[in-house]
């Protein structure tokens, strides 16, 4: 089947031609027809199936009655509205609509958060009949009033588990009581729970359901892999995973936090692997120059939290590495959607510890796939790692009283004696180490102290001056205070 024979108008057929795409994927040849027909459409498939144009092509389609090359404003009013769930998302879906609708007098324009406002507000003042927007961002508008949605014919939700989950409800109903309630709706998701498809019910007029592949199913081309690993090892292990890839080939890493992904990028910088990261405390401008330096190959690794997971299109992009697994398991079905799009082979790599093989399990059950482990030599899991059933760590036994008893005799054998001041300090002021050699609790003292014998060689003038450059510091400051 081509997509001449799907009912699009020439425009369209012609831009299609111009993106270098000859036949439909199952997800367009599905539901393109049912949204050409005016039906409400709930769609399911795995991404990196095209389910951009599959909404797309159609809604350009029937708004193709509206276009206008007039300059006023009022022949342009807001008439088709597509909702994201993030800012990169929104901007992939912007860039389609702006491929497949060049040859049509149709207007549309992009707002999302982190950004001025003002260039937005002069946008849609001109006159936009297609407006990509995330949700905050478009209630800002609202209420502003610098948007009018009173003749929306289209509303499309893309990623819509997540815009129906996780707190989007709120802003998604404030949103629907300002649309007619004689207009089209579509939901596009790669993954869709039976609570969030009874709550879509309700908010279609009898949608069709149109899934591709069995429900929260993975791509077939994506290879998946779990390298047990302790926690503590993990950072090692994902530099020596990265230098035995392929110098040429680009890797995109998940971690759950901020914090962690800073960092994470900052561990492989120093281990001179070429990377950088992206998370929501990251201006727009500074996310969008990191994903450009990434796609033009400038930076081999980039490290990124969930806010990456959907909109995310980067062609041949080889592995997508699971630092840590995801809290929610469908969350790993968009993570590893990243790669192997467009029918092309992509590999899949999660590092897991322990304490997540409860997620692993919860992942395997969704996506109804044994993933196969593989330890690394040198990098070994937890001893309880392989321990318990169904992936649940079993609790170890407590000790008894001799093993206690053992056990705190062999310590004070192996323990040096500790200094005096270092004994009877507060619990909440020991030593914290970390991995790259910091000292949490020394952070404002020289690092080549004087050492205990030569301050006591040293004359007493020398003494004085020593005293004089360790004045206490601040507790506040990571300091231990004035002394007693």
């Amino acid at each position: 089947m081509s997509f001449s024979e799907l009912g699009l108008i020439p425009e369209i057929l012609q831009a299609v031609t111009d993106a270098g795409y000859t036949e439909p994927t199952p997800i367009q040849r599905q539901a393109i027809p049912v949204v050409l027909a005016g039906h409400d459409v709930m769609g399911g498939a795995q991404t990196g199936t095209g389910k951009t144009a599959g909404f797309t092509l159609p809604l350009l389609n029937r708004l193709a009655r509206h276009a206008s090359t007039s300059t006023s404003p009022a022949r342009h009013p807001v008439r088709a509205l597509i909702l994201a769930p993030t800012r990169e998302l929104a901007m992939q879906v912007f860039e389609s609509v702006k491929m497949y609708s060049k040859h049509l007098p149709l207007r549309s324009t992009c707002i999302y958060g982190g950004v001025d406002m003002n260039p937005q507000i002069q946008e849609l003042r001109r006159g936009i009949e297609i407006v990509v927007a995330t949700p905050g961002r478009l209630l800002d508008h609202v209420q502003q009033k610098t948007i009018a949605l009173g003749q929306v014919e289209f509303l499309i939700l893309d990623e819509a588990d997540r815009m129906l989950d996780m707190g989007f409800i709120p802003d998604i109903r404030r949103i629907l009581a300002l649309l007619p309630s004689n207009r089209q709706s579509l939901l596009f998701s790669a993954t869709f729970s039976d609570e969030i498809k009874k709550l879509a019910d309700q908010m279609l007029k009898n949608p069709q359901l149109i899934e591709v592949a069995r429900r929260n199913m993975v791509s077939e081309t994506i290879t998946h892999v779990v390298h047990p690993v302790s926690s503590g090892l993990k950072r090692n292990l994902l530099a020596h995973l990265i230098r035995h890839e392929d110098e040429s080939n680009q890797v995109l890493v998940f971690v759950d936090t901020k914090f962690a992904c800073s960092r994470l990028a900052h561990f492989l910088e120093r281990h001179e692997i070429s990377a950088d990261s992206i998370h929501g405390d990251k201006s727009q401008q500074a996310r969008t120059e990191t994903l450009e330096n990434f796609k033009s190959g400038k930076i081999r690794v980039l490290v990124a939290t969930d806010v990456a997971a959907r909109g995310l299109d980067i062609e041949d992009l080889p592995s997508v590495i699971n630092f840590e697994l995801p809290h929610t398991a469908e969350d790993y079905v968009h993570r590893i959607g990243r790669t192997g799009r467009a029918g092309k082979k992509g590999k899949a790599v999660s590092l897991v510890s322990a304490e997540e093989r409860h997620r692993l399990a919860d992942i395997q059950k969704l996506i109804k796939l044994e993933i196969h482990q593989e330890v690394v030599p040198g990098y070994e899991p937890e001893v309880d790692f392989f321990e318990g059933e169904s992936g649940r760590r079993r609790k170890t036994s407590a000790p008894t009283a001799r093993q206690q008893a053992e056990s705190s005799s062999n310590d004070r054998r192996k323990r040096p004696e500790r200094p005096e001041r270092e004994r009877t300090a507060p619990r909440g002021r020991q030593n914290h180490i970390a991995p790259d050699g910091f000292d949490f609790s020394k952070p404002y003292e020289a690092t080549n102290p004087i050492a205990p014998q030569q301050a006591t060689a040293a004359p007493a003038s020398a003494g004085r001056d020593i005293h004089k450059a360790q004045r206490p510091i601040a507790f506040l400051l990571g300091g231990l205070g004035r002394k007693a």
